[in-house]
């Protein structure tokens, strides 16, 4: 979770009075807080110490001291939830062309106005932007933050995305202006920028944005121009962010502005920003519309394990920075501000109460119903075959369920197109390019790792495989498998049929002599597959269902894995004895 780092004095200072260590580790403790460390200022002198405070990872209104020490106040019931609203002059106007769509199609805007910023709420004001950068915006690659000194550009701004040639600005503190592909190059020797460089640089186009005199205010999500930064000095904040998840944008933008608009000259008063779209339709930035919830008191005393009426959960909500209010005796109209993003269901709402309440103080209760629990039965049967498996000498493993694609096509002599394989988005590395499909590829990489030890070398594993399918909600099922795997100077194809047998034994499947029909388990030969040696393979079918394979590897694949004498493999599902 993250954790911030605020003065002691300047805490104290906005909430009215002073505690001593233990009484705001309490206070934390009871909001749901953690007091992480107390550390030392030495410019201090002693006189003053940086509290760091462990926060949710939901709760991004809490990320800076103003978003905190509001919570705070409210929580104690010293200050109510502050009623954002947005001020009556012509908003600037913002046009996005359409070349943006090809690499970061969005971006929201939005203008404090007549902002008095001091050296603390100043730090604080990038601070939090560097901690939405981390957290909310995954590193920038969802959503890049750029704020701006207004009164040293002229609106209406242009966001577009042009070649790296074409882009040539003076970016923040440096003193020669340079192309953008250069900026690129600049960038990746920087200790904290080169990590950004990434997103964009392999892009034909980057992401830009100007305004009226042509002036670039910022290169997203890298670096922006030194010509409009920001200083304690500014007065009037040009906040914009573009992204690649409008709603992630939304979010980091109404936490950008409800966290500092208490130092505007109209406290909590925000000047919208027009967006004209591609297609040419104009949307208003922020909107700051609250989001109502009507909740019933009876569900939340059900959930949490406590008894209190209407009015006193409303004034428990009330405490926790949503406004709720009482329709009757059992329902509550819950409105979820914007600085909530936290709050997406129900039990949000019932955990907010139960924190309000104190956990401390929910009696402990014998639950009324009784359940007694059973192992799940797919693991059962698994730790039964482990055990037998293990008891005809063989070692079990456990290897990586990501693997690279040649693991489980080119090594094989297959394409990857032909098998249900769920690809990673961004892999690391190329040894962890997909989800396994089969167990086959790690247990012949374990050999390879192991050449050394003495014939034979007999392994297996039972674990799931991951494969694509487009019927379920998540597009991807796991399978559980077995596959089992004897490497000798001879194939030793008995010696995994003997295997293969003892399994249906104790699963309690009988031979098929007859190879048809639904009842037994058989083999058939009448297959081709090219990861096996031709001839020397066949379906494995129980109550007849194609269940896996069974056969000795081809040479080619045996050389792919770096191996040198022959083996021969079972590998089925286990699945259909469930």
């Amino acid at each position: 979770m993250p954790t911030i780092g605020v003065k002691r004095s300047l805490l104290f200072q906005e909430l009215g009075r002073e505690y001593t260590d233990k009484e705001f580790d309490q206070l934390c403790f009871d909001y749901g807080l953690e007091l992480d460390e107390i550390e030392p200022i030495p410019e201090s002198n002693g006189k003053d110490v940086e509290y760091k405070v462990e926060i949710p990872a939901n709760r991004y209104d809490i990320l800076c001291v103003e978003g905190l020490s509001r919570a705070l106040k409210i929580f104690l019931q010293k200050s109510e939830l502050p009623k954002f609203t947005l001020s009556n002059q012509k908003p600037i106007r913002m046009k996005i062309l359409p070349n943006t769509q090809r690499i970061r199609p969005f971006v929201v805007g939005a203008v404090l106005r007549n902002v008095t910023f001091n050296p603390d709420s100043y730090n604080s004001f990038i601070k939090l932007q560097d901690k939405l950068h981390q957290n909310l915006c995954r590193n920038r690659t969802l959503v890049a933050i750029g704020t701006h000194d207004l009164d040293t550009i002229q609106p209406p701004f242009i966001y577009d995305a042009r070649e790296p040639k074409q882009i040539k600005f003076r970016s923040l503190n440096q003193q020669n202006e340079m192309q953008a592909d250069e900026m690129m190059e600049f960038y990746l020797k920087d200790t904290h920028l080169k990590r950004y460089v990434s997103i964009i640089q392999d892009s034909d186009v980057y992401p830009v944005i100007y305004d009226s005199n042509n002036v670039v205010l910022s290169l997203p999500p890298i670096i922006n121009g030194d010509h409009s930064k920001m200083s304690v000095k500014t007065k009037n904040v040009f906040i914009e962010c573009t992204a690649v998840d409008i709603h992630k944008a939304n979010m980091v933008l109404n936490i950008m502005l409800t966290m500092f608009a208490q130092y505007c000259s109209k406290p909590f008063e925000i000047e919208p920003v027009e967006v004209e779209q591609v297609d040419g339709k104009v949307i208003v930035y922020p909107n700051l519309a609250d989001r109502a919830e009507a909740v019933s008191v009876k569900k939340i005393n059900q959930r949490i394990g406590i008894n209190v009426d209407a009015q006193t959960a409303a004034t428990l909500l009330n405490r926790m920075s949503v406004r709720a209010t009482v329709i009757d005796a059992d329902t509550l109209r819950v409105e979820i501000p914007v600085t909530r993003a936290d709050i997406l269901h129900f039990c949000d709402i019932a955990e907010d109460c139960a924190v309000a309440y104190g956990f401390n103080n929910i009696l402990k209760t014998i639950p009324k119903t009784s359940c007694i629990g059973n192992q799940f039965e797919l693991n059962r049967v698994s730790d039964l075959v482990r055990h037998s498996i293990a008891e005809a000498g063989f070692t079990e493993a456990l290897t990586f369920t990501l693997c690279a694609i040649a693991d489980v096509a080119d090594k094989f002599g297959k394409t990857i197109e032909s098998i249900p394989a769920v690809h990673i988005a961004n892999p690391k590395t190329q040894e962890f390019q997909i989800g396994r499909t089969t167990l086959l590829p790690g247990l012949l990489k374990t050999i390879a790792n192991n050449q050394g030890s003495a014939l034979p070398i007999q392994l297996f594993e039972v674990s799931d495989v991951i494969l694509k399918d487009s019927s379920r909600e998540t597009g991807s099922r796991n399978e559980r498998r077995l596959c089992a795997i004897f490497y000798n100077k001879t194939p030793g194809f008995e010696t995994i049929h003997g295997l293969l047998d003892r399994i249906m034994t104790l699963l309690k499947v009988s031979y098929n002599e007859n190879k048809s029909g639904n009842q037994g388990y058989y083999l058939n030969n009448q297959c081709e597959d090219s990861a096996f040696f031709p001839g020397r393979h066949a379906q494995v079918i129980a109550n007849g269902k194609n269940i896996g394979i069974i056969g000795v590897l081809h040479p080619n694949v045996i050389e792919q894995f770096g191996l040198k004498v022959p083996c021969s493999v079972v590998e089925i599902n286990l699945e259909p004895f469930i």
